[in-house]
This record gives structure tokens, sequence and C-alpha cells, in this order.
């Protein structure tokens, strides 16, 4: 799966047949560091690969040592414009940089980037988007089409090679699904760069997850992409579950629990909705490789109980618990979860 050339931040790999990386950014001020690192802790607690912040201005730079001291997760700094803030970056032990080398300058700007990041190791992610296409490409295309985002990620891309710099990944992030989709399809026809995936500005919480679920899950069921990102209007760390529960969607990642719950019917005579809730979020962070099965009634438990290492059926005010589709007991309805989770706990 993804991109023949492999490059690493810190200690993640990125492409030429890594495990695909999950990243999220932090959305606390630059100027609160305290903040910054707390929620950074969070964020690997959550299981997150690989953090990035946004460094704005040279106050921010001091914000990456406090956020390496802190966390083992690799760190990106996110970078507009300004090359001499990539430089501090590097100097100050980012292990990844996100900037676009046409936006920072003439060809000595961009050349002592890629050397302070070529003596440290440290790879460069360009992050395109279809708010910030170069004028002559729009002009060329009409709009921001596939094709440019491609194209511009390319020319950004031809900056650093350059200077002899490869350590490259590629974003071509659309708040359009299917716009976003051909773009990574054409880069990963064009180049041999990892590719970073992500669906930009994809909204709140859910409908941020169905548009990242369709972009994101349709190019790795294609094998291409190395590193995702779901972005989110909300708590980052929502967004390093749903790409993990994505990645668990597509059998790409075996890591922890797949959950299996039926959509109820009027056969259902207990609070299936409450009981699947429960047992989800009491479960986020169980790091056991089984299938677990929430089912509303005997037509379809049993079966999907089969399927699962450990499940519930349930019954009128009642439930099964189910191990390998075998029954193991039946309990009242307010035990079912605490049953259930006791069973987990024995596997």
């Amino acid at each position: 799966m993804g991109s023949k050339i492999q490059v690493k931040a810190g200690n993640i790999k990125i492409g030429g047949g890594a495990k695909v990386s999950v990243q999220s950014m932090l959305n606390i001020p630059s100027t609160d560091i305290e903040g910054s690192v707390k929620q950074a802790v969070e964020l690997e607690k959550a299981g997150c690969m690989i953090i990035r912040a946004a460094i704005p201005n040279m106050d921010a730079v001091k914000l990456i040592p406090a956020l390496k001291e802190a966390v083992n997760t690799p760190i990106v700094a996110d970078i507009h414009f300004d090359y001499k803030l990539a430089l501090e970056a590097c100097a100050a032990g980012v292990d990844k940089i996100r900037i676009n080398p046409g936006n920072i300058g003439s060809d000595d700007r961009v050349k002592a980037v890629a050397n302070a990041c070529k003596l440290r190791n440290i790879p460069i992610r360009i992050g395109v988007n279809s708010g910030s296409l170069e004028r002559d490409i729009l002009a060329k295309y009409g709009h921001p089409t596939p094709q440019a985002l491609c194209d511009s990620a390319l020319y950004h891309a031809s900056l650093l090679e350059k200077f002899d710099f490869n350590d490259i990944v590629l974003s071509m992030k659309s708040s359009t699904v299917s716009t976003m989709i051909k773009a990574y399809e054409l880069a990963s026809q064009q180049c041999d760069y990892p590719l970073h995936l992500g669906v930009t500005e994809a909204g709140t919480e859910r409908m941020g997850i169905i548009k990242s679920s369709a972009g994101i899950g349709s190019l790795l069921l294609h094998g291409i992409g190395d590193t995702i990102r779901v972005s989110l209007t909300a708590d980052p760390v929502k967004e390093v579950y749903a790409a993990y529960d994505i990645l668990k969607a597509l059998d790409i990642e075996q890591n922890g629990v797949q959950f299996v719950s039926c959509p109820t019917c009027g056969r259902t005579r207990i609070d299936l909705v409450k009981i699947a809730d429960e047992v989800e979020n009491r479960l986020r962070n169980c790091k056991k490789n089984i299938k677990v099965a929430v089912m509303g009634c005997a037509v379809n438990g049993p079966g999907e109980a089969r399927e699962a290492d450990i499940g519930i059926a349930g019954g009128d005010g009642c439930g099964l618990v189910f191990k390998k589709g075998e029954i193991l007991y039946k309990v009242p309805e307010d035990k079912l979860v605490d049953a259930l989770l006791e069973e987990v706990e024995k596997l």
C-alpha cells in the first residue's frame, strides 16, 4: 500500500510500505504553551502518531521544545510564508515541517530551508488545498480542479528537488470529496512521494466524519495514502478516534475492538441504542484485537455473535451473553453491559 518513497518523522515511518499513520493538529492558541502541551498529551494517549502545531511567529517556536519534552509523538511545525520560522523550528528540534516552498520567496530561501532539513533528516510536507492555488495554475484550469491541485503540489516539490531534497510528503486537500479523491489519484500516478490524505474544512463532527470516511476511505481501499488526518470542527481527540475507526472499518488497523451493532427494529425490547453507546464508549481504549457484537434480538443476534469473539443479544428486558456463537448465560437488561465487559476482560 502507498508510496514507493519512505520518509521518517521522528520515529514514525511514512510511505514505502509502512503502516498508515494517524495525525491530528493542536487547536489551542500557540501562545498558550501549557494548554497546548496538555492537549498534545491527550492526543498521544488517544493514539495520535503525529501531532501538528501552528507556528505563526517566532514566539510560537518556544512551543516546540515544550512539546518535545512532554510527548514522544513526532511534532510537525505548520508554517506559512516565513522561511525563517522553518529554520528556527528545525533548530528547535521539530520532527517535520509543513510549508509550501513556492510561498517563501527566492531560491536562496528555499535552499536554506532544504539544507536545514537535510542536515537534521527532517521531512517536508507540501500542503496544497483548493483555497491556496497559484494564480497561473488557477488561470490555466479556471478553478481548483483535481489536476490543478496535483500540478501545484508537484510544482512546490520541484522547488525542493532543485536542491536535491526528496524527503517530501504531499497533500492535495479539498473540501469537495470528489475533487480530493481525483487529485490524490492523479498524484499517485505522477509521483512516488508519500501522500497525506485529508478532506479539508470537512465540517462539524457528524458531517466531517462522513466526508472524511468517503474521501480517505475510498483512496485507502485503492492502495493510495500513507498518513491521514480527519479534520473536524471539534476536539482533536475526536479526530484521532474517527481516523482509527475508518482504518478499522477498512480492516487496515487490526489493533483494538471491531464493534458490531444492529440498527434495531420493531422486535427490539431493550434500550439497545443506550446499551450500544455505553459499550462503545467503555471499550474505546481497549487494545484487544477482538470483535464485539451488540444485537437487539435473537433473530440476527446469534449469527452475528458467532462471527464475534463476544456479544450480547437482547430479549424482553433481559439479554443473552454469547461467546463465539455459544450462549454463556442470560442476564437482566441493567446488568448486560457489565456482564459483557467482564467477558471482554477474560479474553
